[in-house]
């Protein structure tokens, strides 16, 4: 009988070790949290009071605000696998005012837009650097010499 009852632990304790556990890594705030950031009058100063500290900042002072969640299955001897990833991009204008509020996930693989709130704007605006890449072939070498006969 003994025997038995120790068969039994043992297969108790090797199906045990074969659920998955989950963690999560990160802060997403959440949609309700959210909805009180209100796009071309929330500024820099009210974020950290209505959604929390981000997880990371625009490299440009100022330039937004990002927060991501990530969510880990952990099953036995396996290497952990990450099974779903959010990420909240908060983009702010010069004066602080948030101008851009995106929640992107990881679907197969890929990121995708899960829902966007976006002033008018933000969208037309051109960075620095898009302005140059565009620029890029429209150039000749005449335009960079000098006739001055």
């Amino acid at each position: 009988m003994t025997g038995l009852r120790h068969v039994l632990i043992a297969a108790l304790l090797v199906l045990a070790g074969c659920v998955p556990i989950y963690r999560n890594h990160g802060y997403v705030p959440p949609e309700l949290d959210l909805a009180q950031v209100v796009v071309g009058q929330t500024n820099v100063g009210e974020l950290p009071a209505l959604i929390g500290e981000p997880s990371a900042q625009g490299l440009l002072t100022g330039s937004g605000w990002y927060y991501v969640g990530s969510r880990w299955r952990h099953y036995g001897a396996r290497a952990p696998q990450e099974v779903e990833r959010q990420v909240v991009a908060i983009s702010l204008n010069e004066t602080g005012t948030v101008t851009n509020v995106e929640r992107f996930g990881l679907e197969r693989g890929r990121v995708v837009v899960l829902s966007r709130r976006v002033t008018d704007s933000g969208i037309t605006e051109v960075s620095f650097i898009r302005q140059i890449l565009g620029n890029i072939g429209t150039f000749t070498a005449g335009d960079f010499i000098r006739d001055d006969s």
